[in-house]
């Protein structure tokens, strides 16, 4: 069996709204969240769980995600061990997922979201850009059984790798 992960990096958020949790995606993150989530509308075959931090830019992001792939916003969980985390948590979370779960989004942060990518795939990711996404795979491996380098990465997207991309 196959499982599926897509790691993103929220959009473009204000940088002058405090404190840090509650800080909203600016006009061009709503746009690049968008257009990303389209892009990916016509890559994948579905989505059981969307997870992010309790960040107000990740939760965004996943909402405007979630209407550009035609799925329910119920579909969302917020993980608030996804905020100022490290990657240790993020796979904390993948490894507790339910095997009823076969594909899972994680929208998060920097620089946790790119070292996670890293680690699991045999990958330089560097450091992903705002709404950059990064697909991978795990084959005959539980959740639980996701550790370094078992993913294989199938996708690395950004807004400025998709620009004829229209809403």
């Amino acid at each position: 069996m196959t499982k599926t992960l897509y790691l993103v990096r929220h959009a473009e958020a204000s940088q002058s709204v405090s404190p840090d949790l509650v800080r909203p995606l600016v006009s061009n993150g709503m746009i690049d969240a968008a257009r990303m989530g389209k892009h990916l509308a016509s890559k994948m075959q579905g989505i059981d769980l969307i997870l992010t931090s309790n960040a107000e830019r990740t939760q965004m992001t996943a909402q405007v995600f979630c209407e550009q792939l035609g799925v329910d916003n119920e579909i969302v969980r917020v993980e608030s061990a996804l905020y100022e985390s490290s990657p240790k948590h993020y796979l904390d979370a993948v490894n507790g997922l339910s095997e009823e779960v076969d594909s899972v989004m994680i929208v998060g942060h920097n620089p946790s979201i790119s070292y996670f990518a890293e680690y699991l795939t045999h990958e330089e990711i560097g450091s992903m850009p705002t709404c950059g996404v990064v697909g991978m795979t795990f084959e005959n491996l539980t959740w639980a059984e996701v550790s370094k380098k078992t993913g294989h990465m199938t996708f690395y997207d950004s807004p400025d790798g998709i620009m004829g991309i229209k809403i």
